[in-house]
C-alpha cells in the first residue's frame, strides 16, 4: 500500500552571542535539537522556561518545506524574550525526515483538502 508520506526537517537551536551580556541562564553554545515532535537535549544543562516557551511557535513551521520568500525562510536569530539579555538563539536545519501520516494521526486525509499546496 502507498501510504501518505511528508518530510519534517530536523532542527537545531543553539544560543549564539548577541550585542549585551546576558542576564539570563544562557551560555554559549547551550543548544537542543527537535526531531519530530521531540525536544532533544544532549546535556543537563538547564534551558529557560521562558526562552523555550517564545521559541516553540517558531520551531513548527522552520520543520517544513517553506517558500524561498517567506520571513521564516530567512530569519534564523531570535532574540532572548528579556530585552535586557544579549542573548541570542540561532535556529538550524540539521537533517531532513520522512513520515508516515497514518503513524502521525487518526484522521483521514481529505480528498479536497483546501490546506494543501498544489
Amino acid at each position: 500500500m502507498n501510504e501518505a508520506r511528508f518530510h519534517l526537517y530536523d532542527l537545531k537551536v543553539e544560543v549564539i552571542e548577541g550585542d549585551k551580556p546576558f542576564v539570563c541562564s544562557h551560555q554559549v553554545g547551550d543548544a537542543f535539537e527537535v526531531r519530530g515532535e521531540n525536544l532533544h537535549f544532549k546535556t543537563e544543562r538547564p534551558f529557560s522556561l521562558y526562552a523555550l516557551a517564545a521559541l516553540l511557535p517558531l520551531l513548527t513551521p522552520k520543520q517544513r518545506p517553506l517558500n524561498a520568500c517567506d520571513w521564516m525562510a530567512t530569519d534564523h536569530i531570535i532574540a532572548c524574550p528579556d530585552p535586557h539579555c544579549g542573548a541570542r538563539f540561532k535556529i538550524s536545519r540539521i537533517g531532513k525526515r520522512e513520515y508516515v501520516r497514518s503513524e502521525t494521526t487518526v484522521v483521514p486525509l481529505p480528498e479536497n483538502n483546501p490546506w494543501a499546496e498544489k
